[in-house]
């Protein structure tokens, strides 16, 4: 039996490139003889995960090595309340980077990056778009259309395939080169002239006889062009965007990495008590309200109408998202704001099974007080919040964008006016019969990421960019956009916008974890 477990121990280590020291072989040895051998490999593949992820400085296992990675496997992760539900702030993500030679995400600590700062230097801004480039290359190389034929398939199925190439192997032809597939970032180097560029290279487009695939194709935007190559120029015949995938895809090739973020050191998404939990708790739901105009006396009388409606069975959670003010500039601004605040306070205490019960989380929106328009956006000052956050100690303000974990499902919410900036800046507006929001939704989840635009358009901290990352692609994703209210699901992904709380006549969004279902409620005059 021992014998057995040794050679499957070390056969495993060797897969993955590592060498075990005799004295950690015979450690790992001792600990897994009482481990059936129906989970043994599950076990020594969790332990080799634990190992990868300490810092390494050579493929050589030490005994010391192999006793933390044990110890961190034997801790049970306790499920508790505490866990069910949690909110993470933007400067809480954390951050994985994919490295192609190992064709794994690694968290930054195991990287030679340092930790990200808000003042980012040159290296940030670089990697910035490297890193949304290898995100989105290594999810094309994995598509079926894009993998090579296997040795001796049939001749179509190899006729089907196609091959990406980089701009460095056209720039390197003298000849013409046709039907050739790139994927690169379009930028505008020069005045009205459109360019491709990709990590090894840029080359100039020619887009006179393009077609645009479905979609808002924006400068700064990632795409599979196809076209042919000529003295130094490509003429795209089409574009598309990167092949999508759920995250059950995603999942099944990265394992149990909590890309999301929370407490727990693996992905929920593998916890079956979770599961369970959310699945017989129907009557969980969360609330939805963009531009909560709090300085405005008939939008907190229908928050008063909404309170009383819903004070017999209180929500999960009310998600607030700015603008909280109508007016919001003046000096006058930050002091109306805290009496606003006050105000939602005094109406919230007067409905005790809400405020005993249900969560508020607020998300600042675009023109609220803080630091300039750049994302992610910190949360609303402390000195504005601190009297609310006493008289209701289940709020949260948090950052936008913020996500939200609730049991195995994850949630992403963006106070943004995104849908109008990405028309505005679209290369060419489409013309096909698809409306607008699902055009923009193809856009967001083909690119894996918030804000597909050029940062002069929309500014991010460099460093702090894999914040606003769409990937994995959540259960929920929550635009509060001024644009007009939508549902839409799109890769196993439900996409909502509340709308304008005021300008929409008082519509709100109301999303059922356990059926992940949404419901369109607005609220009327009595």
């Amino acid at each position: 039996m021992a014998s057995g477990v040794k050679s499957k121990v070390s056969a495993a280590f060797k897969m993955h490139g590592l060498i075990l020291r005799a004295n950690a072989a015979k450690f790992l040895v001792d600990v897994l003889e009482s481990v059936n051998e129906s989970e043994l490999e599950d076990a020594i593949e969790r332990i080799i995960d634990a190992v990868e992820k300490q810092p390494l400085s050579c493929n050589m296992i030490e005994q010391s090595m192999v006793e933390s990675a044990v110890q961190e496997c034997s801790e049970t992760y306790d499920e508790t309340i505490e866990h069910v539900f949690n909110i993470i702030g933007a400067f809480d993500v954390p951050r994985y980077i994919y490295n192609s030679e190992r064709k794994k995400f690694l968290p930054i600590s195991m990287t030679d990056q340092s930790e990200p700062c808000l003042f980012g230097t040159a290296r940030n801004k670089a990697e910035l778009f490297c890193e949304r480039y290898t995100i989105m290359q290594q999810r094309t190389h994995r598509h079926e259309l894009f993998t090579p034929p296997v040795t001796g398939s049939h001749p179509d199925e190899s006729g089907n395939k196609f091959q990406l190439k980089t701009i460095e192997s056209l720039l390197g032809n003298v000849s013409k080169l046709g039907e050739v597939i790139v994927l690169g970032m379009i930028t505008q180097l020069k005045e009205g002239k459109f360019f491709l560029e990709d990590p090894t290279g840029t080359i100039q487009l020619e887009l006179s006889k393009a077609q645009f695939h479905s979609g808002l194709y924006t400068e700064s935007c990632f795409v599979l062009a196809e076209g042919w190559y000529e003295d130094g120029v490509f003429h795209v015949n089409g574009f598309g965007f990167p092949p999508t995938e759920p995250s059950t895809v995603t999942r099944a090739y990265y394992g149990n990495i909590n890309f999301f973020g929370g407490p727990s050191p693996t992905s929920v998404k593998s916890s079956a008590k979770l599961k369970q939990l959310e699945e017989e708790n129907e009557d969980a739901m969360f609330i939805f309200i963009s531009d909560v105009w709090l300085d405005q006396v008939e939008v907190l009388e229908k928050l008063h109408m909404m309170f009383s409606g819903y004070s017999s069975m209180p929500p999960t959670c009310f998600v607030l998202c700015g603008n909280f003010s109508s007016a919001p500039y003046g000096k006058s601004q930050i002091k109306t704001l805290t009496e606003s605040l006050k105000t939602l306070a005094d109406i919230i205490c007067e409905y005790p099974n809400i405020h005993k019960n249900s969560r508020f989380v607020f998300v600042p929106g675009p023109e609220d007080p803080g630091p300039s328009s750049i994302l992610p956006r910190p949360p609303l000052a402390d000195y504005i919040t601190e009297e609310f956050s006493k008289r209701v100690p289940h709020s949260v303000f948090t950052t936008n964008p913020c996500r939200i974990q609730y049991c195995t499902q994850e949630i992403i919410i963006f106070r943004e006016d995104l849908v109008n900036k990405m028309c505005r800046n679209c290369i060419r507006f489409p013309n096909s019969n698809l409306d607008i929001p699902n055009h923009f939704l193809k856009t967001i989840i083909a690119q894996g990421h918030l804000t597909p635009l050029p940062l002069y358009v929309s500014p991010v901290y460099w460093a702090y960019d894999y914040s606003l990352r769409v990937y994995p692609v959540p259960d929920l994703l929550v635009f509060a956009d001024k644009y007009d209210p939508f549902n839409i699901v799109h890769t196993d992904c439900t996409c909502i916008n509340p709308g304008s709380f005021p300008r929409s006549s008082f519509c709100f969004k109301v999303y059922y974890p356990s059926s992940k279902t949404v419901e369109d409620s607005k609220l009327q005059n009595l």
